[in-house]
């Protein structure tokens, strides 16, 4: 895009042309979210390429002499038979998912779909490195490794189907499902794949009769690497967006990204903000001195009674109708605490948000920190599993402090923490038990860990 600059992972363009209100108008901001598009033959000699075609018959081809080598290397057991489902995940995938991802352009390259395959390929190969070092089974610690990502994957996705199932309703199934597995965009929890993850992890762990909190302590540093390029990932998307900071290193963020649509819901973007709870009210209870809804004469006590012509009796109702007809700037009506009616027109809203905390950064950040204590610590731990109980001591602390400057969750429960922070004391218990459990264990000299796992039970 022409005359574009990058700014906070997106790009901004640089509008001269201002209206009477001093905001730029005729932009054309975009986020870099897109990074490219891979083009795609719609037919291969007649026949299709997506779908039930060419690719999906390329794909069985490759799996089937993938298994036939396995088998003839280790026979059919309980190994060779993890990759059947996962053979199976990734032709459901080709038959109806890709089909419905494609664009005019072809399938979009998403920054965060990048992000989060590097993270996995990052997090794959720090545990490679660390098993053999501590003489486990290569292949098995591999194979694990797998199913955690695949279960983690879907625990995240999961998880935020439930708490925003609303974005993923269709007019037919078929679209529904497109829409709940296209993970490219965003839409993953981390502490639903946490939780995931880690429970399967545990089964197989244990179904193999591996040392469980050896394999906890070799995967723990990868869990954060992979965590902190997930966060790079959000950070492009513009999801897990921070609240509004006048910091130096404060970003923006361009139209229709997450903070921008979420400071126009609540009125933030044009300078004042309605009442906190969804049933209320629509009330003004604060406009921003020198801002749009100021200079349109808006006060703090003011009741908004129509956007449009639509009567307004919630802030929920306030909020969808702001979200609606954000692209064309509507009319309000007010009522003033004496009685009195007056109207007044939405400005053409910025080019971009105001400024928030890059919270992303910061969680990428403290996930790189993480990750780099917890291979400082290996050396010096005396019991197995210390690593995973300071994963599950300093990660719920930092969350839960960055939930205090994210705007993206509401409270749960009528407890005024969000479901992170909620979790977070969750997963900060657990890790108080594990230190409780591993103090009273004996200490032992662990400079190198050299633990055997034992081969799959076939």
């Amino acid at each position: 895009m022409a005359g574009c600059t990058p700014v906070a992972g997106v790009a901004l363009a640089r509008c001269q042309d201002r209206g009477t209100l001093g905001w730029p108008r005729q932009c054309t901001p975009s986020m870099r979210s897109t990074l490219f598009h891979i083009p795609v033959p719609e037919t291969i000699g007649g026949w299709p390429f997506l779908g039930a075609g060419v690719l999906l018959a390329v794909w069985l081809a490759f799996s089937a002499c993938l298994l036939a080598w396995l088998i003839r290397r280790q026979g059919f057991n309980a190994d060779t038979r993890t990759y059947v489902p996962l053979i199976v995940i990734v032709a459901l995938l080709i038959w109806l998912v890709l089909p419905a991802l494609v664009e005019p352009g072809g399938i979009p390259i998403r920054g965060y779909g990048v992000m989060v395959l590097l993270g996995i390929g990052a997090g794959l190969w720090l545990l490679s490195y660390r098993a053999r070092r501590a003489g486990m089974d290569h292949d098995v610690t591999i194979s694990m490794a797998v199913w955690m990502i695949v279960a983690g994957l879907a625990g995240a996705r999961l998880f935020y189907v439930v708490e925003y199932w609303e974005h993923f309703r269709r007019p037919t199934l078929g679209q529904s499902v497109a829409a709940i597995v296209n993970l490219t965009q965003g839409g993953l929890v981390v502490y639903g794949a946490l939780l995931a993850g880690l429970g399967v992890g545990w089964v197989f762990v244990v179904r193999h009769g591996l040392p469980v909190l050896a394999m906890a302590d070799v995967a723990a540093p990868s869990l954060a690497l992979g965590l902190a390029f997930g966060r790079v990932g959000c950070f492009l998307n513009g999801c897990c967006y921070g609240g509004e900071s006048d910091l130096p290193w404060a970003v923006q963020f361009p139209a229709r990204s997450p903070p921008y649509l979420q400071q126009v819901q609540t009125g933030r973007l044009y300078g004042f903000e309605l009442a906190s709870t969804l049933s209320a009210p629509p009330r003004v209870e604060r406009v921003q001195p020198g801002s749009a809804a100021a200079r349109g004469g808006l006060r703090k006590g003011d009741v908004l009674a129509s956007v449009e012509g639509q009567p307004v009796g919630s802030v929920e109702e306030a909020r969808r109708l702001l979200m609606q007809h954000y692209d064309d700037p509507p009319r309000l009506l007010l009522r003033r605490e004496s009685g009195k009616r007056y109207s007044w027109t939405l400005p053409h809203p910025p080019a971009k948000s105001l400024h928030v905390h890059p919270v992303q950064l910061y969680s990428a950040i403290d996930a790189l920190v993480l990750t780099a204590f917890l291979l400082a610590w290996d050396p010096y731990r005396r019991r197995q599993g210390e690593l995973l109980a300071w994963m599950l001591t300093i990660h719920p602390i930092s969350r839960y402090l960055q939930e205090v400057i994210r705007v993206d969750e509401a409270s749960m429960f009528g407890t005024g923490l969000s479901i992170s922070q909620l979790i977070s004391l969750g997963l900060l218990l657990a890790g108080v038990a594990l230190w409780w459990y591993l103090l009273r264990q004996p200490a032992a000299e662990m400079v190198v860990s050299k633990v055997s796992a034992a081969a799959p039970r076939s």
